[in-house]
């Protein structure tokens, strides 16, 4: 199962195709989050779909390809903190959703995840 896809008819860039360490991907395949986000990659427009990591309003971790073609990019609010960006393999990716979006998103999954704890 593919963890990511690009725009169709385009191949991966080769700043996604680089080596990275192989150990960001549990060796059981699957990722512990499955939450998925659009980003757009600045220099050529691209959009990408990539895993979370982890979520946190000051960052989201995310994970561009799979396996040692990896690259794990930290998110961090823009000075206006309408989007997020960070880099990766010296390219800018921007997740463009405001910092109090996120913060909402936050907490309508610790809302329902609260449903579901066992006492």
């Amino acid at each position: 199962m593919r963890r990511f896809a690009p725009a169709p008819g385009r191949r991966l860039p080769s700043f996604v195709r680089a080596h990275a360490p192989t150990d960001l991907i549990p060796t059981n395949g699957h990722h512990m989050n499955d939450e998925r986000i659009t980003v757009r990659v600045t220099a050529t427009g691209q959009t990408l779909d990539v895993v979370v990591l982890s979520k946190r309003i000051d960052v989201i971790e995310i994970v561009l390809g799979e396996g040692v073609h990896s690259v794990r990019c930290r998110l961090t609010p823009s000075r206006n903190g309408m989007a997020y960006v960070g880099n990766a393999m010296g390219r800018e990716i921007v997740y463009e959703r405001a910092r109090g979006q996120v913060a909402a998103d936050l907490e309508r999954a610790n809302a329902v995840a609260g449903k579901f704890k066992h006492h």
